[in-house]
């Protein structure tokens, strides 16, 4: 029955909303940010924790607000992503702005691929609808299998909807397909802030322990394609901004795993700059330190086998 509702009122979302008159559709969307943070929920206490660690000196007054504004950040994603299939082409190319474009363009003219790795900041969506629409390329990306699996046939049909090629983040299949695409000069986009499998990679993130995918530098080592880190932000505008940021290289020396780990690192840094300039804008409503997680079934506290 919950998995019955949550499809209902998410397909609701896309029938409805989209429906809606932008302002309208803005105004939704703040009065639903506003009640979910006053309910001060699980969600809403945890991305203040998160924010905790991103803006230590923060007093508890400051962490509200900020907790407030990321509420109203990331109903802003939901609204515009509700509303995005029914964008005009005009609306997306004018719906986001890149600084330091050249790094994305310059590597898909190389015809080596290229990997865009982004946390989860802004709407990831909208910057990838502008990729397909504005720069006119087709790109791969990776979705976490949703429950119930009408919701997940929602998220593949809406992404595909906006030009993206979608596979399941399980599976076992997904890497390979990566690497063929990058392997014929393709690109790959892939939120990468949050690891969703027990191969994650541990980096140090705001000063303590957190465990990042490792999947965009082993795609990087295995096809030779360009590792770029990707920041995205509100500004107050309609138009998101983003950054582009400087390649991530594969190291000169080191073991495969020691390699994987200093890009992830790298990657890990890059998005720590774009999260620390906007803070209000990290939709982490998740755990994500290791000193956050409960230890798994089969380990004790101190990670050792029970």
């Amino acid at each position: 029955m919950r998995d019955r509702l949550t499809d209902a009122l998410y397909g609701a979302g896309w029938s409805t909303v989209k429906k809606l008159p932008e302002p309208a559709a803005q105004r939704l969307g703040r009065t639903i940010a506003d009640l979910v943070w006053k309910r001060r929920g699980k969600g809403v206490l945890r991305l203040e924790a998160n924010l905790a660690r991103v803006v230590p000196d923060a007093t508890p007054e400051r962490l509200k607000e900020l907790s407030r504004a990321g509420m109203r950040s990331y109903l802003r994603y939901w609204m515009e992503s509700f509303r995005l299939p029914s964008w005009s082409k005009d609306r997306v190319r004018h719906g986001f702005e890149a600084t330091d474009l050249h790094h994305l363009t310059d590597g898909l003219a190389s015809g080596k691929g290229v990997i865009l790795a982004l946390p989860h900041l802004g709407n990831w969506d909208l910057a990838g609808a502008w990729v397909t629409t504005k720069l006119e390329t087709p790109f791969t990306t990776v979705a976490e299998r949703l429950k119930p699996e009408t919701l997940y046939d929602r998220f593949v049909a809406y992404r595909e909807s906006l030009g993206m090629e979608v596979l399941p983040h399980t599976g076992g299949s997904a890497f390979g397909t990566l690497a063929r695409r990058l392997r014929a000069g393709g690109l790959v986009c892939l939120v990468a802030d949050r690891d969703l499998s027990a191969s994650g990679v541990e980096v140090k993130f705001f000063g303590d322990t957190a465990r990042m995918p490792a999947g965009p530098a082993m795609l990087a080592q295995q096809t030779g394609a360009l590792l770029l880190p990707v920041t995205l932000w509100y500004d107050g505008t309609p138009v998101m901004k983003g950054r582009v940021h400087p390649p991530v290289d594969v190291p000169e020396t080191g073991t495969r795993a020691e390699k994987t780990s200093a890009m992830t690192q790298a990657l890990a840094d890059a998005f720590a700059t774009g999260i620390a300039d906007h803070p209000e804008d990290w939709h982490m409503l998740q755990r994500l330190w290791l000193a956050d997680l409960e230890p798994r079934p089969e380990q004790s506290p101190a990670g050792e086998a029970s």
